[in-house]
């Protein structure tokens, strides 16, 4: 996996979840989060059976993360019974561009930024909550993080969350982005293939839920 692409997810990831400054080791990054079911995460652009082998072998924290690109089956006989999956998900990526914004008569977009995270909400015609998004990256970044991109059930298929992506990334380029990166589940990635997004690769994830013994 290209390494500046997975680096720029990492440190765009980090500054949209309000997680600790990436640490690069020989097997690539580790993030420390501080949650209590995603304490740290280590994210690995070249896994292999070795690897992850020695990480395992080495980990022993439950809440502990490895993200890899990968697919699942593959990275399944490296792994211990303690170790359980996340959703299947994809890095994908895309080159910005400035867009229209539309949405359904009634609905209105809104963005801000707070701390070098730019969001977008999308609010009902009642005024409620509809969609929503962020965009993040350091300072500078010319590659931005794409996250936490959702629209409630009520409000789907009625091109939400195409107007959010598009807000954010009229957003980003307004301040010098060139280019987004964005982990998708296997919803979102169809999403995003309609708004000009490319796979890159799987990104499967594995959470340490308990040390050693799998109970």
């Amino acid at each position: 996996m290209d390494t500046e692409i997975v680096r720029a997810w990492v440190d765009g990831w980090a500054v949209s979840r309000g997680a600790a400054v990436p640490v690069e080791e020989p097997w690539g990054f580790r993030i420390d989060v501080g949650l209590p079911e995603h304490v740290t995460r280590h994210v690995i652009p070249d896994a292999d059976e070795a690897l992850i082998g020695r990480l395992v072998e080495k980990i022993t924290g439950p809440g502990t993360w490895l993200k890899t690109f990968v697919d699942p089956e593959v990275m399944a006989p490296w792994l211990t019974p303690a170790w359980s999956y996340d959703d299947p998900c994809f890095l994908m990526t895309t080159t910005l561009h400035t867009s229209a914004v539309e949405v359904p008569a009634g609905y209105h977009v809104r963005t801000w930024d707070r701390g070098g995270v730019t969001r977008a909400v999308v609010l009902a015609p009642n005024g409620g909550y509809a969609a929503r998004g962020q965009v993040a990256g350091p300072p500078g970044a010319e590659t931005v993080v794409f996250d936490q991109i959702e629209t409630a059930p009520a409000h789907r298929r009625r091109g939400l969350g195409r107007a959010v992506m598009r807000a954010l990334a009229n957003a980003a380029v307004a301040e010098g982005a060139r280019a987004g990166v964005l982990g998708a589940t296997v919803e979102g990635q169809s999403l995003y293939r309609t708004v000009g997004w490319t796979t890159r690769a799987p990104l499967t994830g594995v959470v340490l839920k308990a040390s050693g013994t799998g109970e």
